[in-house]
């Protein structure tokens, strides 16, 4: 028995001997591999990596000439970089009073001001939120030995929303031209002096466009063009046209329904995650094209409804929704089919939860970045009602309204707008023919035809533009669009002209007038 414990005893002084060898050669390496790892601002702080997917501003170089040492393309990566970085972080820290990536972004001298700012800031409860949209840089002086750059940054766009105690005071929006000194220190190009200067003259490309909306006309190649549509989905796959199953052969077959009833216009939508988000997927442009091709052969034009299922908003998105309208409406912008942009449907509905200021921000900020994009298709946002087409109707060009609520008050509702100088698209209406358990006082398929027999003698009466809601009735709705409860998703089963056997049910009789 004693010896059975010498030798229990002798294992665990070699395992604890072992054990302990094997910590301290691995402290060892570690901190070798410590000292031989150089200083990365991605570890250093903590928004190292993040400002790479938080921050998408447009960065074009305009002139790189230098007359000395001229400019190697990876420093000018670099310099870019940290310069866009260097807006990163000063807004970050005006939203936050967080200072930490100024000290790494701007020279001693440089955020001597931005600290200061900051601590003014905090002190009076002020609270700073802004981004800039794009820069355009030309570059002055590159210095033989490398370590310091000049250059300008010209038609800077930001928006910059101020607060105090949490409460929004105002909003502004502004272009500057500025002239920025940066040195090299420590391996990083760091801000020196950033200098705010007089407004150079404007790029030619930023005029205004020539007018394609004429009082309350649509002109198209050179004659009226009287909206007659409707909103389609393709029938199995509703609210998600771009996905896994889709099919050219179907959307064709629909085309060839709509053209054939007298239609001339669809109204089609964007999913903006699926699409990509910021980083647009090129399989879903293709997906894009081709439906925009089927439209074109079948001789309908396109509204697109850009962002839809967007719901941000938030400054700190801004230059991400650029990046999205900037691949999709520059790809697209000279498509025979297309008719107009509609950047958001139904913004409005968003009001409560995002803030009306904030939603109202956002959408006159992506109706210039459209119109900077394509100065000829007409811009308009699908309102959810009447009583909000008016907001932005400056900015538009076309107003569009949704309209659901009952047919005998829409003519003195319709009042507040139909004044006004531009063309007016009832974008949505529709009644569902949901008539049976979970809506036993519904409305039968009769009673949907009786509504759209009245509605179009209304649009023909008032001279409206129309799109109607839907070419189908639909077997599944998804969650996302309308919840769980199975009233609610019925009901949106049952819009359409087209029963889900692929019957024309009487409505369709008054799908047009």
């Amino acid at each position: 028995m004693k010896k059975q414990n010498k030798m229990i005893y002798r294992s665990f002084i070699i395992i604890s001997f072992i054990a302990i060898n094997a910590l301290i050669l691995f402290g060892i390496s570690q901190t070798l591999s410590f000292l031989n790892t150089g200083a990365d601002r991605s570890s250093m702080l903590h928004i190292g990596v993040k400002n790479k997917q938080a921050y998408m501003p447009k960065v074009i170089w305009k002139d790189t000439t230098n007359p000395g040492r001229p400019i190697e393309k990876q420093t000018m990566g670099d310099i870019q970089k940290d310069y866009v970085n260097s807006w990163y972080v000063k807004n970050v820290g005006y939203a936050t009073y967080d200072s930490l990536g100024i000290f790494d972004f701007y020279t001693e001298n440089a955020r001597k001001n931005l600290l200061n700012g900051l601590q003014f800031n905090r002190t009076n409860n002020i609270k700073v939120i802004s981004t800039t949209l794009n820069h355009h840089l030309s570059l002055d002086f590159y210095s033989a030995d490398g370590q310091l750059v000049v250059f300008e940054d010209q038609n800077v766009t930001s928006y910059t929303q101020f607060f105090k105690e949490n409460e929004l005071q105002f909003a502004s929006k502004d272009t500057a031209d500025y002239k920025i000194a940066m040195l090299l220190e420590d391996g990083f190009w760091r801000v020196r002096h950033i200098v705010k200067q007089s407004l150079s003259q404007p790029d030619s490309t930023l005029q205004k466009k020539s007018p394609y909306v004429k009082g309350k006309k649509i002109i198209v190649d050179s004659s009226t063009y009287q909206i007659k549509g409707i909103n389609y989905y393709p029938q199995k796959t509703p609210w998600n046209m771009f996905g896994e199953d889709f099919n050219p052969e179907i959307i064709k077959t629909d085309f060839d329904i709509i053209k054939n009833a007298d239609l001339n216009t669809i109204r089609i939508f964007v999913p903006y995650t699926v699409f990509g988000k910021e980083n647009v997927k090129e399989d879903k442009l293709e997906e894009l094209l081709t439906v925009l091709d089927l439209a074109d052969a079948a001789r309908l034009k396109v509204i697109v409804t850009l962002f839809d299922f967007y719901g941000n908003y938030a400054i700190q998105d801004w230059t991400f929704t650029h990046r999205h309208a900037e691949k999709i409406v520059g790809k697209f912008k000279n498509h025979k089919a297309l008719l107009a942009w509609d950047i958001k449907n139904e913004p409005n509905l968003d009001f409560d939860s995002r803030g009306k200021e904030i939603v109202l921000a956002w959408l006159r900020e992506m109706i210039g970045q459209v119109r900077s994009l394509d100065r000829v298709h007409p811009i308009t946002i699908g309102w959810s009602s009447i009583e909000s087409a008016e907001l932005l109707v400056d900015e538009v060009d076309i107003v569009s309204f949704h309209y659901y609520l009952d047919l005998e008050n829409f003519s003195e509702s319709f009042k507040s707008i139909s004044s006004l100088d531009k063309p007016l698209v009832l974008q949505e209406f529709g009644l569902s023919s949901n008539k049976g358990l979970w809506a036993p006082f519904g409305n039968s398929a009769k009673d949907q035809a009786s509504y759209h027999k009245d509605f179009q003698e209304i649009i023909k009466k008032n001279k409206l533009h129309y799109m109607s809601w839907t070419l189908y009735d639909f077997d599944n709705i998804p969650t996302d669009v309308v919840g769980r409860l199975p009233w609610r998703k019925n009901t949106q089963k049952h819009f359409g002209f087209i029963d889900k056997q692929g019957n024309k049910k009487k409505s369709f009789e008054y799908i047009t007038h």
